[in-house]
């Protein structure tokens, strides 16, 4: 046993030279020398001791992953776009120190002082060690629960199992990467070559086999105590500090300063360093650097006062325009996609970019731009669109606006700016679209379905109507390429079961047109019965909150067509029975503030989903509506909120922005 735990400290010593510091003390030779010494007595002893790197490896395919509350809440960051948010932020921090030191001239804070640090652009991991042994890793999730990768996270090796301070309980956070070269390397061996380095590290984190995660070489970088029993820092130095003496590998590229002009000036330095890099960042992190300055500063209900992420804009390549392809949409609108000539841009290879109709290619000057060079421009993970010509003259071949379906032929009708195929029953991509659309999750959410099944049964069984599913037999399936008996079973039974669904989850899978899962749970909650639904007037539907002349029209014509008609008579007569919830409630308390309330949600809410949100709401007697009006009275915003919040302040409406303000109200 004393053998075997002096081998662990001594290869953990080695990893940590290695691995964290750069400083090899080792060849490899000597370090695999220790480490199958280490391995043959565990072998003959049948002992693991804890914290063995023989655990790095990767165990037994897991089966999910499990909930972790973190002890301490993980912060997203306030950002700035560009030096006037910047000076926004730090003339904020100014005055609210100014503030605080006029009242306590006793006890002042000190002038104000920053720390830069990078940006990573991994996977937020969040580290619990117990006693110096790490018993949890998690990923961020929603800020206060994450999910425990354990496992996976012990196969990164610049991550010591073990850690000298032994003294309770501490959390740590930090970034998990691929480095590029690490990337590079794996890909000139994998049978499937990875696209980019961010995906990489996340999808190997959240993998539930953690030998893919080991086969990885994931990398790690920490920056912050979350949580610690007994231990207090004067500063960010004392904590960087702190985590390096126990073995957390640090990133380099850590600076401090003592004025804002100067970490004005590191921003122009990481900028041009950027692309030098071996691993991928997409901004800098300034921080106030002593942390009395940070308890009085506080934070908001989304963030930090004494922190500010500076988003580098985004990354801009020119690459050669190809050609536009044509795709129809589940609702007959066709829009063209651009294939570009490939071109690596902020780690990912593009090859198709977004171009929404014939206006947009023309306001971008593209209308001869086929083969020319062009723009592109790639930002916060969407699909990269293009920007515009590089040179002015038409000096490529046209892009011609369709005039007949690229699918069934059919021609083309123009609504607004956008072309449609109006051969609504008929064209292979609308009824694959509508069937997907139909067995998705908040539709009739039936199980293991996907895109490809739904193509499959189109080409081989000739389903062309979401009714023809609840028709389908065991006999037709087991027909299937790739369709075993198990699969058949799972989807016939994934059928008969959602035969059950709710009338608003029925209503939202027929895809009446103009409407989404807002308008047809009031036309649920309203009508309470498809009967009653389908006999519905547009006088009668106009009645109703949110529900204007055109979507009126859109919800009785659906209803009067006579193939849609047909459709829905096929599917009750196969024993679908949209349910109608019978349960009565308790009378909502009529002095509650939010009683009669029209709301709206928007953003994201940390502590339960919108549709949680929502449900709680209506049980206090409010009426909650998908888009902000003059008839709303509130509007509820969480993290990432857009649109429907400036439209809110615009018109005045009462806002709730704060969490823990609605959480109360709540009850």
């Amino acid at each position: 046993m004393e053998t075997m735990k002096t081998l662990i400290e001594e290869i953990d010593k080695h990893n940590y030279l290695y691995y964290t510091l750069d400083q090899p003390g080792l060849n490899d030779a000597e370090y695999d020398a220790l480490y199958d010494k280490l391995v043959e007595l565990e072998r003959e002893t049948g002992v693991v001791l804890p914290g063995s790197p023989t655990q790095r490896v990767g165990g037994e395919l897991l089966k999910g992953f499990e909930p972790h509350r973190h002890r301490a809440r993980l912060w997203s960051l306030d950002k700035a776009q560009n030096q006037e948010d910047l000076m926004a932020w730090y003339n904020r921090a100014q005055k609210l120190v100014g503030d605080y030191n006029a009242n306590h001239p006793d006890d002042p804070l000190p002038p104000l002082s920053f720390v830069v640090e990078l940006k990573f652009d991994g996977l937020t991991l969040n580290l619990t060690y117990e006693n110096g042994e790490l018993v949890q890793a998690a990923t961020r999730g929603n800020g206060t629960v994450g999910e425990g990768i354990l496992a996976q996270v012990k196969t990164i090796k610049s991550i010591p199992l073990q850690i000298p301070f032994r003294d309770g309980i501490i959390e740590v956070q930090g970034e998990g990467i691929m480095n590029l070269s690490v990337l590079e390397e794996y890909n000139k061996t994998a049978a499937e070559p990875l696209k980019n380095a961010r995906n990489a590290a996340a999808g190997a984190l959240r993998n539930l086999n953690p030998k893919i995660t080991a086969e990885r070489k994931l990398n790690a970088y920490f920056y912050n105590v979350g949580y610690a029993e007994g231990v207090r820092f004067k500063d960010h130095r004392d904590m960087v500090e702190f985590l390096k003496e126990n073995r957390l590998k640090v990133s380099p590229h850590v600076h401090f300063f003592d004025s804002i002009e100067d970490v004005e000036a590191e921003l122009q330095r990481v900028a041009e360093l950027r692309d030098s890099l071996d691993f991928l960042i997409d901004g800098i992190v300034v921080k106030i650097t002593d942390m009395r300055t940070r308890e009085v500063l506080g934070y908001t209900d989304k963030f930090p006062r004494w922190a500010v992420a500076y988003k580098f804009e985004a990354e801009e390549a020119v690459t050669t325009l190809l050609s536009v392809q044509w795709n129809v949409g589940r609702t007959g609108k066709v829009t063209p996609v651009a294939k570009v000539e490939p071109v690596d841009l902020a780690g990912v290879t593009v090859q198709n970019c977004t171009l929404n109709n014939m206006d947009d290619i023309e306001r971008k000057n593209l209308k001869h731009a086929l083969g020319s060079l062009v723009f592109i421009r790639r930002s916060n993970d969407v699909i990269p669109e293009i920007l515009g010509k590089v040179t002015e003259e038409p000096d490529g071949e046209e892009i011609a606006a369709p005039t007949h379906c690229p699918s069934c032929g059919h021609e083309l009708e123009l609504r607004g700016a956008h072309w449609f195929c109006p051969n609504r029953y008929e064209c292979r991509p609308q009824l694959i679209g509508r069937i997907t659309h139909f067995a998705s999750r908040d539709a009739m959410d039936i199980e293991t379905f996907s895109e490809k099944t739904a193509e499959l049964l189109y080409d081989e069984l000739g389903v062309r109507d979401p009714s023809d599913l609840f028709y389908l037999s065991f006999d037709d399936l087991i027909k299937l390429e790739r369709f075993g008996t198990k699969k058949a079973e799972n989807l016939l039974a994934a059928i008969e079961k959602c035969k059950q669904r709710d009338l608003a989850s029925f209503l939202f899978a027929l895809g009446i047109p103009n409407t989404g899962k807002t308008t047809t749970k009031e036309l649920a909650d309203h009508y309470r019965s498809l009967d009653k639904l389908r006999e519905a007037t547009a006088e009668e539907l106009i009645e109703l909150p949110d529900i204007g002349g055109i979507v009126a029209e859109s919800i009785v014509g659906f209803f009067r067509d006579p193939a849609m008609q047909r459709s829905i008579e096929r599917m009750l007569a196969s024993g679908v029975s949209p349910a109608v919830s019978e349960q009565p409630q308790a009378p909502a308390d009529e002095n509650h503030p939010f009683y009669g309330k029209t709301i709206v949600l928007t953003g994201t809410l940390s502590s339960m989903s919108r549709d949680e949100a929502a449900r709680k709401l209506e049980a206090l007697g409010a009426k909650v509506t998908g888009s902000v009006s003059k008839k709303t009275d509130i509007v509820i915003a969480g993290d990432n909120a857009g649109s429907k919040l400036t439209k809110a302040r615009d018109l005045g409406i009462q806002v709730i922005d704060d969490e823990e303000e609605l959480l109360r109200l709540l009850g």
